[in-house]
């Protein structure tokens, strides 16, 4: 059933060929999260910042990261920009969306090469700015890396919590009752894979994010996980959501559908229809 917070084109908001500023939004949303986790992670890990001499616990400090991070998903998926791309920023949940129907091909092109070129913008605008900082192994540019357990114990975490993550997003944002909660789950999911995840496999969910780290370190120490496990895992909810519910159960492709925003996602299901008919 599709939430009360439907809409297709809002006043002022006439379809833009190729959907640039939709892109465009989609490379900046991820390049500013690359930019947030640089910064946190320096603050937190750092030997020479005082918030790392002050909390010596590395649960602790994952914690405040985990929380951290949480907070930058749930501002961009609710931030203006971010409610009208649909708050993706990354290239598993929309090619997941585009398997449901919901995202027409040249958007999903769109979409997935902005979400690599703005997730590599961002790491190197990090690297400009925090150079020695964020080079320091205790941070080292924020990889995402196989932990003690190897890759197959990385490959099967990072499967698990994509599960879990696109799990959540179907089931809230399809829900009348919780769909405008979709962004807090997906924030809070973030910060809970960070605090408890994050030492079997670095916590990625998402190859853009964890590509742009990769080519800052110069290495790509078993990139193989972070470019099928989320993948896999993501669809194999949507499979499951579909399963349960029907292909009609999936409304939408946003995170967060605001009243009186356009949606190219919706318009382009309208097109569908209009030509199916």
């Amino acid at each position: 059933m599709a939430p009360t917070t439907s809409s297709s084109t809002g006043p002022g908001f006439a379809p833009v060929a190729g959907n640039w500023r939709e892109y465009l939004i989609e490379a900046a949303g991820l390049g500013a999260f690359m930019i947030s986790a640089s910064g946190f992670c320096i603050l937190l890990e750092h030997p020479s910042s005082p918030v790392r001499a002050m909390i010596g616990d590395p649960f602790a400090r994952r914690a405040l990261m985990g929380v951290a991070m949480g907070l930058t998903a749930v501002a961009l998926i609710y931030s203006r920009w971010g409610r009208l791309s649909g708050a993706h920023f990354n290239p598993a949940v929309t090619i997941t969306f585009y398997r449901l129907g919901k995202v027409a091909r040249r958007d999903l092109a769109g979409y997935v090469a902005a979400q690599f070129a703005g997730g590599a913008a961002g790491m190197a605008i990090s690297s400009a700015l925090l150079g020695r900082w964020l080079a320091h192994p205790a941070v080292d540019y924020v990889t995402t890396r196989p932990g003690p357990a190897g890759p197959l114990a990385a490959f099967a975490a990072e499967s698990a919590i994509a599960f879990v993550l696109m799990g959540v997003v179907l089931l809230a944002s399809n829900s009348r009752r919780y769909a405008r909660l979709t962004g807090v789950c997906a924030g809070a999911c973030v910060a809970l894979f960070i605090m408890i995840e994050a030492p079997i496999s670095g916590m990625s969910l998402n190859p853009a994010r964890t590509l742009s780290s990769a080519l800052a370190a110069r290495d790509a120490s078993a990139i193989w996980v972070y470019f099928t496990a989320p993948l896999l895992g993501m669809l194999a909810a949507a499979r499951a959501f579909t399963f349960a519910r029907g292909p009609s159960g999936v409304f939408c492709a946003k995170l967060d559908h605001a009243p009186r925003v356009r949606c190219i996602f919706c318009e382009h299901q309208a097109a569908m229809r209009g030509g199916a008919a």
